[in-house]
């Protein structure tokens, strides 16, 4: 069974900075094919793709956060990273990371319907 579960979330003032982290289990980095996916979601909107980072390293952010946010793996934990820096109040949502592990080839990766396994969510607060 496969479970993701987030962490890191929280109240920080407009400027700020925070790292989420996603700690997957029953789930393999070794894998040829698969991707972590971290998306936000605000209540009565949809969910918003963040960032993703695949098994052969592309690396892709969301226009609204391209420059600020960082995500990162480390295979041998298990464990993707998003570091969220100079946080602005239009960050705050929950974040979700998600994953999936088939061929990636034509998959549409910002997609949340791409993904088959979903956190629970972390909520993350920016304060004016």
């Amino acid at each position: 069974e496969v479970q993701l579960v987030e962490s890191g979330g929280g109240l920080v003032q407009a400027g700020g900075s925070l790292r989420l982290s996603c700690v997957a289990s029953g789930f393999t980095f070794d894998s040829d094919d698969y991707a972590i996916g971290w998306f936000r979601q605000v209540s009565g909107a949809d969910r918003e793709g963040v960032s993703y980072i695949t098994s052969d390293g592309t690396i892709w952010y969301g226009d609204s956060v391209r420059g600020r946010f960082t995500i990162a793996s480390d295979n041998a934990k298990n464990t993707v990273y998003l570091q969220m820096n100079s946080l602005k109040p239009e960050d705050t949502a929950v974040y979700y990371c998600a994953a999936l592990s088939r061929p990636l080839l034509l998959l549409r990766l910002w997609r949340p319907s791409e993904y088959d396994y979903w956190g629970q969510g972390t909520q993350v607060t920016v304060s004016s």
